[in-house]
């Protein structure tokens, strides 16, 4: 599901215009960066929790000159783990 599907289904469920639904979408997503921009969480109950944290630095290899070592710098990248509703309807769903 893309976008513009998730923002009609969001309309056809909460009975609000296509667009009001992709304004929704555009703030939960600026929302959601801001908060994990500045270390915090975001978590939905019974959904999941959005952070982020810093992937430490390490040593790589060039993948063009396999034989030579490039340092990869510490990252800051985001996180999702999924609530145990999530998770429990995943399971369920065979």
């Amino acid at each position: 599901m893309n976008k513009a599907a998730l923002a009609q289904a969001i309309a056809e469920k909460v009975g609000v215009t296509k667009k009001e639904a992709e304004e929704m979408i555009a703030a939960f997503v600026t929302i959601v960066t801001e908060q994990l921009k500045a270390n915090g969480e975001v978590t939905i109950a019974g959904f999941g929790a959005f952070s982020s944290r810093v992937r430490a630095g390490r040593i790589g290899v060039n993948p063009q000159n396999p034989s030579q070592k490039i340092e990869v710098p510490p990252v800051k990248v985001a996180k999702f783990k999924p609530g145990k509703a999530l998770k429990d309807s995943l399971k369920n769903s065979h």
